[in-house]
């Protein structure tokens, strides 16, 4: 092929390489939150957009095959024609045809290798990672149209690689997942607030945004701030701290550093007047888990639900030195807001 030929229609391949690259990313990086109004608005475009992000593995299949494709014919097609451009100089310059040959083609591979990694790859690359919504509908459709007309090699390939994944324990994904960060949820909530368009008088949105930004250390309660029940304490005991303080649950110290568990007010309801005054039996005393500072109070709330658990000890998982208690109450708070202990004084 002459290098009259040869030079154009390696700068087509170099861009049909550039526009697979860029389909490839583009409908990985493009939100349906971003396309579904536009569709539902009645955008042909916006519809043909969506089908490529529901078909997902049949659009990165075709921008493979087409980068493929395109790389290896590049190489085949521009390198000897730029290293034949390149040898005609030297020779007549007076160098050797062998010494021309390989100089013409270390130059011609170092120029098809520059040009194919930064046009061909990295620009359409940022392109559609630095604004996916507009790449996807540049690209989007007609990798659509691509993949339909080759269907049925794209399939058989596709299906080929899916069975491989399955045969490694892989489950292949057909759909791009469309998710949002929790600081994306905060601005969507703060936009919305801010133009009237949502109302959240009791917080609850804004609560559950940064209720996982929040560890147990967080909602304990110091050990030095608790109300605490000493170990053999009496029904009689704990109806007067009930009467005192108005809490219903009241964590027991075996000693100042060991938490046994905790009573609730209802564990002493069994109580008659004869027995009043003896010790609660430890076995009606609640088992409680440990946790340490650092734990994220969606993992607290997971270990409350799991054990039944309405109070957790904190412990420092380096010195084991018990800090303080987090409550179930003061976990849903972070969620809801102020919840009164139904036993608590107003």
């Amino acid at each position: 092929m002459s290098a009259s030929v040869a030079i154009p229609f390696a700068i087509f391949l170099l861009l049909a390489n550039a526009f697979f690259v860029g389909a490839e990313f583009a409908v990985l990086s493009a939100r349906r939150s971003q396309i579904e109004p536009r569709a539902e608005a009645g955008s042909r475009a916006a519809r043909t957009v969506l089908w490529a992000m529901e078909h997902v593995s049949l659009m990165l299949a075709t921008a493979q095959l087409g980068v493929t494709v395109c790389s290896t014919t590049l190489g085949v097609i521009a390198e000897p024609a730029i290293a034949r451009l390149v040898e005609g100089p030297m020779v007549a310059m007076g160098l050797a045809a062998n010494t021309s040959h390989i100089i013409g083609f270390a130059l011609a591979l170092i120029l098809v290798v520059f040009l194919h990694v930064v046009i061909g790859e990295m620009v359409p690359k940022n392109l559609a990672v630095s604004s996916p919504e507009k790449a996807v509908f540049l690209f989007g459709p007609p990798l659509v149209w691509l993949s339909r007309v080759l269907k049925p090699v794209i399939w058989t390939l596709n299906e080929m690689a899916n069975l491989f994944l399955r045969m490694v324990g892989v489950d292949p994904k057909s759909e791009v997942t469309s998710a949002y960060t929790a600081d994306e949820v905060r601005s969507i909530v703060e936009r919305s607030q801010a133009e009237g368009v949502l109302d959240d008088p009791e917080g609850l949105l804004t609560g559950a945004i940064h209720f996982s930004d929040k560890a147990a250390r967080d909602v304990m309660v110091d050990l030095a701030d608790l109300v605490t029940l000493p170990d053999q304490v009496t029904p009689d005991e704990i109806e007067r701290a009930v009467a005192r303080t108005g809490f219903s649950r009241f964590p027991v110290m075996r000693d100042e550093e060991v938490m046994a568990g905790y009573l609730h007010v209802k564990d002493v309801l069994y109580a008659t007047s004869e027995e009043r005054t003896d010790p609660v039996p430890n076995w009606r005393v609640r088992m409680m888990p440990s946790i340490s500072p650092d734990r994220g109070v969606e993992s607290v709330l997971e270990v409350m639900q799991r054990t039944g658990a309405h109070i957790a000890r904190v412990v420092d998982e380096s010195s084991e030195v018990l800090l303080g208690a987090v409550f179930l109450e003061d976990v849903i708070e972070e969620l809801v807001g102020e919840v009164r202990d139904a036993m608590q004084r107003m």
